[in-house]
């Protein structure tokens, strides 16, 4: 049973998901919310009959599952769409990730939420203790991206300027994992963290 949960964001190729699996590695519980959002639209949960309800049941496929390239084919083009579905999603997003958070068997956990800023910060999330940012240079994201998705310069422009901004993410951070170098560097800086986050645990 963990009481203390750390909420950790960070923009997109920032290297959240590389700083994630070294907490891992120390044998931290990680929930996460890329996970949580598959889970919480399976065949026969209480999201996904609100989803056919008000979306209509051809988002659904053969198999009763979400047609997930339909849904969102039909919220990207519409702006109040999406808010019409993230109001169904979020609320069971988030209280799912508040119970594996709570029941996970290791001091504290930590609740992988990479758009914490645009989601509402610590108004959605008031259980987060504290919130660590993966942080990057825009400019070592737009390589990162491009390299690792095979995009070109415009369209990783565009998937930043989507998000919130560097300031806005650092506004809401009580920590900060830098990452501009190589993964080796993250190291140093998860063990610092890990160890200031047991003592808070048990303080």
């Amino acid at each position: 049973m963990s009481q203390y949960v750390v909420g950790l964001t960070g923009g997109i190729a920032s290297g959240k998901s590389e700083v994630t699996r070294r907490f891992e590695a120390l044998g931290i519980v990680v929930a996460d919310a890329d996970l949580a959002a598959r889970a919480v639209v399976t065949v026969g949960s209480p999201a996904l009959s609100l989803i056919a309800e008000r979306f209509g049941a051809d988002m659904l496929l053969a198999d009763g599952s979400l047609d997930r390239a339909r849904l969102r084919a039909h919220i990207f083009a519409d702006p109040a769409e999406r808010t019409a579905l993230e109001a169904i999603t979020h609320p069971a997003i988030r209280r799912l990730m508040q119970q594996q958070c709570e029941q996970a068997a290791s001091p504290y956990a930590l609740a992988a939420i990479p758009l914490l800023t645009e989601v509402g910060g610590r108004q959605a999330y008031p259980w987060l203790d504290r919130v660590l940012l993966v942080d990057a240079p825009e400019a070592v994201q737009h390589a990162r991206l491009m390299q690792r998705d095979g995009i070109d310069a415009a369209l990783a422009d565009q998937m930043i300027a989507a998000q919130a901004t560097r300031a806005q993410r650092l506004a809401l951070a009580d920590d900060v994992v830098v990452n501009d170098g190589h993964p080796d560097d993250l190291q140093a800086q998860v063990e610092r963290l890990h160890a200031r986050y047991l003592g808070l645990a048990v303080g």
